[in-house]
């Protein structure tokens, strides 16, 4: 047998594991969480986001589903609810406009006084198969790192204080990770720069995006060093694990009681509409690791990349 067919029977033995471990209910002790746990779930209406939102409320948190159009979050919610979710509700959402940012952030605090869980599941992808265009790199990297990131920055002030601490997962991919066999950058001073976390800055991270963005325009991006395979959501994710681990370092410092916990996971290559439904992962297994993470009991992780509820390197 093969290192890759060898690698593909690890990784199906550990989602069979997973799958095996979500039937086990948590014990009471555990559950930190009830109804008045509020989490927010960015782009929720369908797929991941959908099945994170299912899996969160199936657990008994309370869930707000958002979605840019607010039509379909109503009827996303629909759907939980007559699959026996009362504690669902939606509201509409665009992580591109700050105007919407400000608007739900507003209805947020004054319906539920805050949240206590923030999943930043809401991305684009428009590279499907062996295609590798980058003529929509503006797009992905707006929405995948610099949405992340604003709604990141909007929720904080809003997480209520808790002796188990505030959760932020961002949804990632190890098509974004520093060092890996394949796909990984090439331009090794930068590869260092974004790895050295105790020098990480948001400055370093927006000044990789920017140099990223400027070779695109410049038809120079080919011979930057960048990831090879889909190329711009790969750069996307490679600097929203690299803002997880620079907030992750931020947020540390703050008092006890108003800690907050931040870390990126791979949900794998799901089936839906985001690889255009290539995926040989279900929705179910892709959710998995990003509830798990949220819900972790005593949860002291921050700052670390997880597949298949284990950690990986960058």
């Amino acid at each position: 047998m093969g290192h890759k067919e060898k690698s593909k029977e690890r990784k199906e033995k550990r989602l069979q594991e997973i799958s095996l471990l979500r039937t086990i209910p948590y014990a009471d002790h555990q559950r930190w969480w009830s109804k008045e746990t509020i989490a927010v779930v960015t782009g929720g209406n369908r797929g991941i986001g959908f099945e994170i939102s299912r899996q969160l409320a199936d657990h008994g948190v309370t869930v707000i589903v958002t979605s840019r159009d607010a039509s379909v979050g109503v009827e996303s919610i629909k759907v939980l609810q007559e699959g026996g979710m009362e504690h669902v509700n939606c509201h509409q959402l665009d992580i591109l406009e700050p105007s919407s940012i400000i608007q739900f952030s507003e209805w947020l605090k004054e319906n539920y006084g805050g949240l206590d869980i923030l999943v930043n599941n809401a991305g684009v992808n428009f590279n499907h198969g062996s295609h590798n265009s980058v003529e929509n790199a503006r797009n992905v990297i707006e929405t995948n790192y610099f949405g992340t990131k604003s709604m990141t920055e909007a929720m904080i002030p809003l997480m209520k204080p808790s002796s188990h601490g505030g959760r932020i997962v961002n949804v990632s991919s190890r098509l974004g990770r520093l060092n890996g066999k394949r796909n990984r950058i090439e331009n090794e001073a930068m590869r260092e720069q974004l790895s050295d976390v105790e020098s990480l800055s948001e400055e370093v991270i927006d000044g990789a995006v920017s140099t990223f963005l400027q070779q695109v325009e410049d038809g120079t991006w080919v011979s930057g060093g960048w990831p090879q395979t889909f190329t711009d959501y790969s750069v996307s994710k490679l600097v929203v694990n690299a803002y997880t681990r620079f907030m992750a370092k931020k947020l540390s410092e703050r008092e006890e009681d108003q800690k907050i916990y931040i870390n990126c996971y791979c949900p794998g290559w799901v089936k839906t509409a985001l690889t255009g439904y290539a995926g040989s992962v279900t929705v179910e297994e892709g959710a998995d690791t990003g509830v798990w993470l949220a819900l972790l009991p005593d949860q002291a992780i921050t700052g670390k990349f997880f597949a298949e509820r284990r950690e990986i390197k960058f």
